[in-house]
């Protein structure tokens, strides 16, 4: 399914929690217990998509389990793994100047200094030290090599555009 752009994934439910209806959840917020400020969570498991309401959640060691608004055995919990938590946009705290959530990223046109472009960013990833811009190339490419470019304000990434949806890096197009 296709993203909303009114709306961002926050996390995923990945397995049952014990026999009462409990669910384990991976959190794509930072920190992961951010994931549970959001009460009116959208579900979207294989192209349906669920509202449902956040009763409680916790840490538990290094997951965070949920539970959901009428959900109270472990079968029916099962019917939910795998599905994306989205919630809506406007329900994200406003970052100040200068930082972006992940979903303002992708699909960002990348450029060089230079004007060449290296085509879109698909997603981001996650390293540890710095997260990582994963960008396709597009019909107007300069090839069609998917680069790994380093997420690094004011050093790599020199300019994020979001009205005109692009961004420009300091990058060499032969890495």
């Amino acid at each position: 399914m296709t993203q909303n752009p009114q709306e961002t994934v926050i996390g995923r439910i990945t397995s049952v929690f014990g026999v009462k209806g409990w669910l384990k959840v991976f959190s794509f917020t930072d920190p992961k217990e951010g994931i549970l400020e959001y009460t009116g969570w959208v579900l979207d498991l294989d192209g349906k998509r669920i509202p449902v309401k956040l009763e409680e959640g916790r840490r538990q060691g290094q997951a965070i389990v949920v539970r959901l608004k009428g959900i109270s055995d472990r079968e029916l919990a099962r019917t939910y793994c795998g599905a994306e938590i989205r919630v809506p946009t406007t329900e994200l705290p406003v970052l100040p100047e200068g930082e972006y959530y992940w979903h303002q990223l992708e699909k960002l046109d990348v450029f060089t200094v230079d004007g060449e472009c290296f085509g879109c960013v698909d997603h981001l990833i996650e390293t540890g030290s710095n997260d990582v811009l994963v960008v396709h190339a597009t019909a107007g490419s300069i090839d069609q090599r998917e680069r790994l470019i380093p997420y690094l304000p004011g050093e790599v990434v020199r300019k994020v555009d979001l009205a005109d949806r692009k961004m420009i890096v300091d990058w060499d197009p032969e890495f």
